[in-house]
């Protein structure tokens, strides 16, 4: 039997109704049928191989692609990327379509594939033409049928299914009405069979014009609902066009599914996002010592007084109670958990000054419709957005995530639509769940009294701290640990000599530091600090017991040993030959039953 002490968990998997989840949302596993899959299909006629800032965009389009790879064997690694040239003399592929080269099938990354990307940097215009040609007579349409091929034919169950077009021609098939047609006509096959296709497109080297999209690519990308029509400005820096690929790279996948009611009749669908999370290292792998194999971990329960196998109907939940344990049944135990059915019920709204920052009780997560569940999803959802937005307030509701769990209650923090200047999306519309603490979860805590600071030190405080701001994102420091884990797995799986070197952008720059407010901190020290005063000593190490030694019987008998730091205790239990080994606590208990304590 195993204690019952109701449910603590919240999670989107279905892991069964009597199980208790974390609360991280680190652990979540995402349940999807197929994997993820990712065509890189890069135009390779000649005016992708100009110079623009010494790189050309064919360049820069392999580097997007060795880039994701990257990623993805930290990220995703069974997620499945392939590369397709077209515009090459050159032909490979099933399909057996002329100037179309299959460089890399779709399989999951590995460092030779990244190595054979990487092998392009050092290939100019005449080895590419020695190896591939330049043949400005292809076809869209084959090129995109040549993807097609390649998901139906992959020997792995395909999920997600997406092609990048990289290309710097607004118009491929200019006075070629048949091919325009064939290309327009194939890329709606793509899309009706489920296959989105991403145009990252870019401008030509001293162009004059700007990448006319409605000339032709109009009618060759279709934008998801979430995208509602928005195409960016053509890239024309290597960052800009990476910076899409990223955002890009991952599919939106919703935690969870729910219905919003706003009142009786009124409801929609939305669907739960995490925006940001924490990063971590990845869980080392178990492998076999022969065969190099991984291991697959398997649990099972014996009885602790037979040691007999427990089968799942054996296991029985109690909860204890007047000294007794009262045993419940699967079927009851979820009876008892469920308050409600999943979803949002609206409560009211509230002035968005009353949103406090002090309410802060785990990370927040983001609501957008869902016009799969319900039709008009969108519609009432925006409307919505807009008037809390209008009237600067929150909406309160109550919010179960999933069947059998205990109800919270959020507030919702409207977040309109943001677009830097390339139109690329930067913030999404939709509303901030934010999770609203319960009374028991806010405790008054009583502060020391502290000497209180003079207006003259306050002054020189607010000096130093104006003179070292600065406009911060999170997004332009990296974690140090986590990205020097990864360049020396990098270095590793590529069988290099050294790592990239990490730049940590964490560390204080102390020269920045005095040139913007070096005056300023040593006015501030001097009316804060006795003159004198070195903050940058060490401090004066701790004066001994009489006699240099501390009795460390003495301490036990008042009950201090706890005081006493674990070298202290261990140096005593080896003078009268006691055991050293456990920790403290074990020390210390040690120690108490020798002089019989």
């Amino acid at each position: 039997m195993s204690n019952w002490g109701g449910n603590t968990g919240f999670g989107y998997y279905d892991a069964g109704d009597d199980e208790d989840h974390d609360e991280d949302e680190a652990g979540f596993e995402w349940q999807k049928a197929g994997k993820d899959s990712l065509i890189f299909l890069i135009d390779c006629s000649e005016p992708m191989f100009e110079k623009s800032d010494d790189k050309s965009h064919f360049e820069m389009s392999i580097e997007c692609a060795k880039t994701v790879l990257s990623n993805k064997i930290i990220s995703s690694e069974k997620d499945l990327v392939g590369v397709v040239f077209f515009g090459t003399e050159k032909d490979k592929n099933s399909g057996s379509f002329k100037h179309i080269y299959v460089l890399q099938d779709l399989d999951q990354p590995s460092a030779s594939r990244i190595l054979e990307l990487e092998s392009f940097h050092s290939e100019g215009n005449n080895d590419f033409a020695n190896k591939y040609g330049f043949e400005s007579g292809y076809s869209l349409s084959d090129a995109l049928w040549t993807c097609s091929n390649m998901f139906s034919q992959s020997p792995q169950k395909v999920g997600y299914k997406r092609v990048f077009l990289f290309t710097n021609n607004d118009d491929p098939h200019k006075g070629n009405k048949a091919f325009q047609r064939q290309a327009k006509q194939k890329a709606k096959d793509l899309y009706d069979i489920g296959i989105e296709i991403e145009l990252m497109h870019m401008t030509q080297p001293d162009a004059d014009t700007k990448f006319g999209f409605s000339e032709f690519y109009q009618d060759i990308v279709h934008t998801g609902e979430d995208e509602e029509g928005i195409i960016p400005n053509a890239s024309e820096k290597f960052d800009e066009l990476l910076a899409r690929v990223r955002a890009k790279e991952h599919k939106k996948r919703t935690m969870g599914r729910i219905p919003f009611s706003l009142g009786k009749g009124l409801e929609l669908g939305v669907g739960i996002y995490t925006l940001v999370r924490q990063q971590t290292k990845p869980y080392p792998i178990k492998l076999h010592r022969q065969t190099n194999e991984a291991l697959k971990g398997k649990s099972k329960m014996y009885c602790e007084d037979t040691g007999e196998l427990l089968m799942p109907s054996d296991i029985k939940k109690y909860q204890a109670y007047g000294g007794k344990n009262i045993i419940f049944e699967k079927d009851e135990v979820a009876e008892v958990k469920k308050f409600y059915d999943p979803g949002l019920l609206l409560m009211g709204f509230k002035p968005r000054s009353a949103l406090k920052k002090y309410f802060h009780v785990r990370p927040a997560q983001f609501l957008f419709p869902d016009e799969s569940s319900v039709a008009g999803s969108n519609t009432v959802f925006n409307a919505l957005l807009q008037r809390c937005s209008a009237r600067d307030v929150v909406a309160i509701c109550r919010y179960i995530p999933r069947k059998n769990t205990s109800p919270k209650f959020v507030a919702l923090l409207p977040q309109k639509e943001e677009l830097d200047e390339k139109s690329v999306k930067i913030a999404p519309p939709g509303f901030h769940l934010i999770f609203l603490p319960f009374s028991d979860d806010i405790r008054t805590l009583e502060h020391p009294t502290n000497p209180r600071a003079t207006l003259d030190q306050i002054d020189k405080a607010k000096k130093v701290v104006k003179s070292l701001q600065f406009k911060f994102s999170s997004e332009n420091f990296e974690n140090p640990v986590l990205q020097t884990h990864y360049r020396n797995l990098e270095a590793l799986a590529l069988d290099r000599d050294t790592a990239d070197e990490m730049v940590d952008h964490t560390a204080p720059n102390n020269e920045m530091i005095e040139k913007r407010a070096g005056p300023a901190i040593r006015e501030f020290m001097e009316s804060v600090f006795p003159e004198g005063y070195d903050p940058t000593a060490k401090p004066a190490a701790r004066k001994k017991a009489a006699g240099g030694t501390i009795d460390v019987a003495e301490e036990a008998r008042k009950g201090k040993l706890s005081k006493l730091t674990v070298a202290v205790l261990k140096e005593f239990c080896q003078k009268n030959g006691l055991s050293t080994t456990g920790k403290k606590n074990d020390l210390i208990e040690t120690i108490n039953d020798h002089l019989g304590l």
